[in-house]
């Protein structure tokens, strides 16, 4: 792949850089106000004479662990769809998420957890911090393939600062109820990233347009994102919540509402596909729709069978979304959204935000009891009515669409400055242009998918993550057979097994 050695020399130095640059500037501020919270001290916890059993650590390290699989595993191998662009999806997941996590510390401390001019961290600023990479790697995947590593890092840079003083206004401010992020995770990250690629618009990305889909193998690497996510997605909408029969709902509703939208997605990508056949696209995504659409109501008493009727409604949208609107959005609005993010994210946090407008307005002293308290304090207290929180949260997502337009915006425009790299047109969605590739791309596609002599079997050690020693020892890779990829031959009864498309996704 040949480039101009000024070009070459630009890259060579600017992620270098900038990584040294953040790096340096966090672990400044780190050492200056970051500090340990009362149950991590040593001197504080054993001071007031506490049990270890009650150190908040053992009640929250289980679903930090499960949103922290999600974050680098899940979101990784989701966007590993397209056929070559998988080092660049999994490798730059890995990057913004490390950056977001420290830099997210710091902004959210400075808005939330501030004690005098010290940030006091455990193992719930931990949790927080990933639910901020979320966003951002939502965000990421609407501008898959067209943005260099420095430009990113920068995306993350602008967005974590306005997510954290989003998350402010709505949750201390505004006393918005959101603990799964359908406003401010999933709605936030989703129009963030769809203004950002509007403003990003490529009018040639034709040029690239025959790298933009899949193939057999990359369609399975998505597929391992897709089972992590709607494993742990309990986990991650009931992370923050309160312990006890809040969380507890959480979970269940959560449960139950993906496999409703699992149920849609496979009906409605039937209903709709050519020849009555199951798009992989659609199952990859708009399966995942029931998780987003909980998020807001599923603390609250929403029941089981609105748990089941939001999880179908969200995936039937998501994939009604995926196979007519993803099209138009391209063509009309000018927005490349690469993964569809609005389909998966967009649009079911919407619903969630709306949801929870509706689940806010049935509240009563009746149905909550003596639990009223913890899921609406204000309404506890008598210093709202039900309709003035449900106002609220109404209020909180146009506020969230606010700060992710507005953002977008300024991201956008930053990432266009002219001395950042980008890959040209021609070259999106290709690792080559910024990853050392041994092995030709041609050649690739013809080999066994790596997964199944590794990848795959390091994905099984982290669902055995706490099981006994003996079953934590790595598995052989062994040496990759040349295969064959089913999907690239004819099938003489069904024609052709995988059309190779533009495919979008998140």
């Amino acid at each position: 792949m040949a480039e101009s050695p000024r070009r070459a020399a630009g890259r060579r130095l600017q992620l270098p850089l900038l990584c040294l640059l953040l790096q340096g500037a966090t672990a400044i501020l780190f050492a200056v106000f970051v500090r340990y919270n009362h149950e991590t001290d040593a001197a504080l916890w054993h001071w007031g004479n506490h049990s270890n059993a009650d150190n908040e650590f053992y009640f929250r390290y289980p679903s930090f662990q499960d949103v922290h699989v999600m974050v680098f595993v899940g979101f990784g191998f989701l966007m590993a769809f397209l056929q070559r662009y998988g080092f660049s999806s999994l490798g730059f997941t890995f990057l913004l998420a490390a950056f977001a996590l420290q830099w997210s510390t710091l902004i959210q401390g400075f808005l939330h957890t501030r004690h005098g001019s010290h940030i006091c961290v455990g193992v719930e600023s931990m949790i927080n911090a990933d639910f901020c990479a979320g966003a951002v790697l939502i965000s990421f995947g609407a501008v898959l393939g067209k943005a260099g590593p420095a430009q990113l890092l920068l995306l993350a840079l602008l967005e974590t600062l306005l997510f954290g003083v989003n998350e402010f206004v709505l949750l201390s401010l505004l006393g918005v109820k959101d603990a799964g992020g359908s406003m401010t995770i999933h709605t936030f990250g989703a129009y963030f990233g769809l203004v950002l690629s509007r403003v990003l618009y490529r009018p040639q990305l034709e040029k690239s347009k025959h790298r933009q889909g899949s193939v057999y193998h990359s369609d399975l690497f998505a597929m391992i994102g897709t089972i992590f996510l709607w494993v742990f997605w309990p986990s991650f909408n009931s992370a923050p919540t309160t312990l006890g029969d809040g969380q507890h709902r959480t979970v269940l509703h959560t449960y139950y509402s993906l496999t409703a939208s699992t149920l849609s997605t496979f009906a409605l990508s039937a209903l709709v596909g050519e020849h009555g056949r199951l798009d992989m696209v659609h199952i990859q995504n708009a399966a995942l729709a029931g998780g987003v659409v909980v998020g807001t109501a599923g603390e609250m008493m929403l029941t089981p069978f609105g748990a089941l009727a939001a999880g179908f409604l969200a995936g039937t949208v998501s994939t009604l979304g995926y196979k007519f609107f993803t099209p138009i959005l391209e063509a009309k609005f000018k927005v490349q959204d690469t993964c569809g993010v609005h389909n998966l994210h967009g649009m079911p946090g919407v619903l969630g935000a709306l949801l929870g407008v509706l689940v806010a307005r049935l509240a009563t002293h009746e149905a909550y009891g003596e639990g009223l308290d913890s899921v609406f304090p204000l309404i506890a207290a008598g210093q709202r009515t039900a309709t003035s929180q449900a106002m609220h949260q109404l209020f909180g997502l146009l506020v969230t669409l606010m700060f992710a337009s507005v953002g977008g915006g300024l991201g956008g425009l930053l990432l266009r400055l002219p001395f950042l790299d980008s890959p040209p047109d021609s070259q999106c969605y290709e690792d080559r242009v910024y990853w050392e590739v041994s092995v030709p791309a041609a050649t690739q596609t013809r080999a066994l998918p790596p997964f199944l002599t590794c990848v795959f079997p390091s994905c099984l050690l982290l669902l055995l993550w706490g099981t006994p020693a003996p079953w934590r020892y790595p598995f052989t890779c062994f040496p990759t057979p040349a295969l064959q990829v089913p999907g690239e031959l004819e099938d003489e009864a069904q024609g052709p097994l995988r059309v190779e498309e533009p495919v979008t996704q998140a």
